[in-house]
């Protein structure tokens, strides 16, 4: 007979019947939820594409046309109490200055302060890694002590020599600020290389 435990092991979350939620754009207006799932990158990362690619809906994160330009935070839930939260991408260097700075502001105290959140997805181009932001992303989420997953996206641009010598690099260099819980992988959108294997990590910190 089986625990109760080991049949929620068995359960899989099914990302495909996500739904847009709501959007806010600060901190104050966040919804009441109980669990929710992170997911932030620099502009023109590959953030939208891989909510569309997990969720096999091509629509869900629309690619914004200007990007940058929007400071909304978009929910998805994917079950009742459980969401996908995709955050203002960052870095776009049209934006002022100061229009960046605050941005990123508010990404950081959203991602060390929020208590609902049980882990970050940081997406990076897997052909240029650890940019500054990035790394300030990832210092401001280390603090929480909450796991953080790294995609690596456009992955398919790279040779296997790069691929395997990327995910080595960029795991070493985000080890050392701390986490205890820190994976990274690779992932395509256009080849669709890397989706099961998110899905069981997302899937792990649900469970």
């Amino acid at each position: 007979m089986q625990t109760n435990w080991e049949n929620m092991e068995l359960q899989k979350i099914n990302f495909k019947q996500a739904k847009f939620f709501t959007t806010v754009n600060d901190l104050a207006s966040l919804p009441k939820v109980n669990q929710e799932i992170a997911i932030v990158g620099r502009s023109n990362a590959g953030k939208s594409s891989l909510l569309n690619t997990l969720t096999n809906q091509n629509r869900l994160a629309f690619t914004s046309k200007t990007p940058g330009r929007t400071q909304h935070i978009n929910y998805f839930e994917v079950t009742e109490g459980v969401h996908l939260v995709d955050l203002p991408g960052y870095g776009y260097a049209k934006v002022p200055e100061a229009i960046r700075n605050h941005w990123v502001g508010l990404l950081g105290d959203y991602l060390q302060f929020r208590k609902q959140i049980i882990g970050l997805v940081l997406i990076m181009d897997a052909r240029h890694p650890l940019k500054d932001l990035d790394l300030q992303m990832i210092d401001f989420f280390s603090q929480t002590e909450k796991p953080l997953h790294i995609v690596l996206s456009k992955s398919d641009k790279l040779n296997n020599q790069e691929k395997v010598s990327v995910l080595r690099d960029v795991k070493s260099a985000v080890t050392q600020y701390g986490f205890t819980n820190l994976s990274v992988q690779l992932f395509s959108s256009l080849k669709r290389i890397g989706i099961e294997e998110l899905e069981v990590k997302l899937t792990e910190w649900l469970q």
